[in-house]
C-alpha cells in the first residue's frame, strides 16, 4: 500500500482538477490517496467516486486553518475520515469567507503595484471565494511579470520579512479549537507540516488537548526535524503521517503526486485509528 495522504485541488489552492490527479495518482503507482483541500470538502464525495473507478482509495479530508495566537503564527489541521463532514461546513464556510475578505484588499494592494485586475486572478482560481496567494502572482506571471508563481515577486508580495508585502492578516480559529471541531465531527485531527510553520511547541501544547496524529513526512520538513516528529509520535502514540502537499503548478518547487508519501504501516494505523479507539474506550469503560 503506497500513499500520499496531503493533496490538494483546484478547489483550493492546487492547479490541478480531481479527475487528473486521480489519474496521475494511478500513472505514479499509488493505490491510496488523501484529498485535503484547504477550509472545503466540495470534492471529497467526487474523488471517492472516481477513485473506485481508477482503482484508487480516496480517503476524504479537509486542512483546516488557524491561528495561534500565543505565537502570532498560522497552523493548519488536517481532518481525516470524518463521520460527520457536514458538522465542519459552517467551519469551513467561516474560514473561506475571512480569506476571501483579506484577499480582497491584497488584490487590490497587488493591482496597485502591478498591472493586474480582480477579474484576471478570480479567473484564474475556482470562483472568488477559492482564492490564494498564488492566484494573484499567476495572474502576474499571466501578464508577462514573472515567469514564476513562487519566486521573487511572490516573497516580495508575502513574505513577512519584506517591507513591500502586501499581507493582510486573517483570524481564524485556535488551534484547540479546531481539534475540537475535528472531534464532534467523528474525525481525527492530525498537525500539519511543523517544519513549515516552526510549530514543534505548539505542536507538545495540542497533544495533551486530543491531537491524534502529525506530519512527520513533507518537503518542508528536513530530515533532521521528521526523526524529531517521528520520535514524538512514537512517544505520545500518536499518528505519523506523510505527504507531497501536492498542488500542481503552484508547487513551491517542482513535485509530482507521490513524492513523498504515507509508509504502509501508518495508512493501516490511520485507517483502524478509530476503531481500535472504540475498543480501548470499551474496555476502559468495563475497568
Amino acid at each position: 500500500m503506497v500513499g500520499d495522504l496531503h493533496c490538494h485541488t483546484k478547489l483550493s489552492d492546487s492547479s490541478m482538477g480531481i479527475d487528473d490527479l486521480i489519474v496521475l495518482a494511478q500513472k505514479r503507482g499509488l493505490d491510496t490517496i488523501a484529498i485535503t483541500d484547504r477550509d472545503t470538502q466540495a470534492g471529497t464525495v467526487r474523488a471517492k467516486i472516481i477513485g473506485e473507478r481508477k482503482g484508487i482509495n480516496v480517503i476524504p479530508g479537509v486542512e483546516l486553518s488557524a491561528y495561534d495566537s500565543k505565537r502570532k503564527a498560522y497552523a493548519e489541521i488536517i481532518c481525516y475520515l470524518a463521520d460527520s463532514p457536514d458538522r465542519l461546513e459552517g467551519l469551513c464556510q467561516r474560514n473561506t469567507q475571512a480569506r476571501t475578505r483579506a484577499m480582497t484588499i491584497m488584490i487590490l494592494k497587488a493591482a496597485h503595484l502591478y498591472p493586474i485586475t480582480a477579474d484576471l486572478v478570480v479567473k484564474g482560481a475556482n470562483g472568488p471565494t477559492a482564492i490564494f496567494e498564488e492566484h494573484i502572482t499567476r495572474a502576474l506571471a499571466e501578464c508577462g511579470i514573472t515567469d514564476k508563481i513562487h519566486g521573487d515577486i511572490y516573497d516580495k508580495l508575502f513574505g513577512t520579512d519584506s517591507e513591500d508585502n502586501i499581507v493582510t492578516m486573517v483570524k481564524y480559529p485556535e488551534p484547540a479549537e479546531i481539534i475540537e471541531a475535528i472531534h464532534e465531527a467523528g474525525g481525527i485531527a492530525v498537525l500539519s507540516h511543523p517544519g513549515t510553520r516552526n510549530s514543534f511547541e505548539l505542536l507538545e501544547e495540542l497533544i495533551p488537548l486530543g491531537l491524534d496524529g502529525v506530519e512527520v513526512w513533507h518537503p518542508d520538513n528536513t530530515e533532521e526535524q521528521q526523526a524529531e516528529l517521528l520520535k514524538i509520535a512514537k512517544a505520545n502514540k500518536i499518528l505519523a503521517i506523510g505527504g507531497t502537499e501536492f498542488k500542481g503548478l503552484y508547487s513551491k518547487t517542482p513535485l509530482c503526486v507521490g513524492d513523498i508519501t504515507t509508509p504502509e504501516a501508518d495508512i493501516k494505523a490511520l485507517l483502524g485509528y478509530k476503531t481500535k479507539k472504540k475498543k480501548k474506550k470499551a474496555k476502559e469503560d468495563k475497568e
